[in-house]
């Protein structure tokens, strides 16, 4: 078992809750098996009370499961993904390229997550991509971009092309590859992805099962309207502290 020292006492009351929060994400992406070994991040960016002017990120340490991930193991990096306090673990600079690209064009996002779930990439390599076939897959519809696969993401020179493609979107389908989201905060990255997340499983398994029957194109493009008009997400505020108390439950440890 890890023993990692606490870092409470040596950062901010701001820092330290946003620890815990990232910390609790990363749980609760193991939790709900959307994690990818060691493999894909959540980043959160430090406010401007705890960073300044520069930007700072928090990040999961490269090598630790999602479901080891602690408020102290969480490694701070600036936007080249350097190491900015000691710590026993290493950082993965080319895994941070895509958070780092969408930090760059989005000021206002805190949080974006990144996952290689089996229903995500499956339906990222549809050429249809998603389908209006549920509920769930509206929300998505209302704010979502595609980017096409360019091999593994460790080139800076694809940081303009996604960008681009990514625009004002809260949800970005990297194609033949997997799922991003990007919130205000970590409850609304993450809440985004439960919802993207499950558009794709309803997705692949309604294709299992025959024709489909679409959504009126009306009533996407009215949700789409009421989501361009919409603040705060898709409600994480709402749905975070009961998702914490479920970590609490199922995954204590990771407030440490």
């Amino acid at each position: 078992m890890l023993t990692i020292p606490s870092l409470q006492a040596s950062v901010s009351p701001e820092e330290w809750q946003l620890r815990c929060d990232l910390a609790a994400c990363y749980r609760l992406v193991a939790l709900y098996g959307w994690s990818d070994l060691v493999f894909t991040h959540i980043s959160a960016k430090l406010p401007e009370s705890v960073a300044g002017p520069e930007h700072q990120f928090l990040i999961n340490p490269y090598g630790l499961m999602f479901d080891e991930i602690t408020a102290s193991s969480l490694i701070k990096v600036d936007m080249a993904c350097n190491k900015l306090h000691d710590s026993p673990f290493p950082v993965n600079p080319a895994g941070f390229v895509i958070h780092s690209a969408v930090h760059e064009a989005r000021p206002e996002a805190g949080c974006v997550l990144h996952t290689h779930t089996r229903a995500g990439v499956a339906v990222s390599a549809q050429q249809g991509g998603v389908l209006p076939i549920s509920q769930q897959s509206t929300f998505v519809l209302g704010s979502l971009a595609y980017h096409a696969y360019e091999g593994v993401a460790f080139r800076d020179e694809e940081k303009p092309r996604l960008q681009a493609d990514l625009g004002e979107a809260n949800f970005l389908m990297l194609r033949n590859h997997g799922l991003l989201t990007v919130g205000k905060t970590i409850a609304d990255a993450f809440l985004s992805m439960y919802t993207f997340e499950n558009t794709c499983r309803i997705q692949i398994d309604a294709q299992a099962g025959g024709a489909l029957t679409e959504v009126n194109p009306q009533i996407v493009s009215g949700v789409a309207q009421a989501m361009r008009v919409q603040t705060g997400g898709l409600g994480g505020a709402f749905a975070w502290p009961a998702l914490l108390r479920k970590v609490q439950r199922e995954a204590p440890g990771y407030d440490r």
